[in-house]
């Protein structure tokens, strides 16, 4: 495969694998959300205790709102092997994000956030079978 021919992704575990291996999305942005998602609110999900209340309104997943954020939830080591120990209870910004666009190709955000982190970009698609 010559060095600008994309690496295929065909199926969700590829896309899963992708993600586990990497995880800079989760020590990038603030993830904010509206705080009825939390255990706080009837019928909320996200872990109250993981959070902290930006407003009267919005929730944020601890450590994602400051310099150097890092998502209280994300466990591992970044760019090796992570993984969300709330994956089932997450947040609509993290069940929203979107690694690749309806064309297949990659989110440009995964790449600026690897960037940040030192990290090499992904020379990537996604085309279902």
């Amino acid at each position: 495969m010559a060095p600008d021919t994309p690496t295929v992704i065909t199926d969700t575990t590829g896309v899963e694998a992708l993600c586990q291996s990497c995880g800079v999305c989760c020590a990038t942005f603030r993830i904010s959300f509206y705080w009825g998602e939390t255990t706080a609110a009837e019928g909320g999900f996200v872990p109250e205790e993981l959070t902290q209340q930006m407003n009267p309104y919005r929730a944020c997943m601890k450590g994602t709102s400051q310099s150097n954020p890092r998502c209280i939830a994300l466990g591992g080591e970044l760019g090796d092997s992570v993984t969300c120990t709330i994956y089932a209870n997450r947040p609509s910004p993290c069940r929203e994000y979107d690694v690749f666009d309806a064309q297949g190709q990659l989110n440009p955000r995964c790449n600026q956030a690897r960037a940040k982190h030192g990290m090499s970009p992904l020379n990537v698609v996604f085309k279902a079978d």
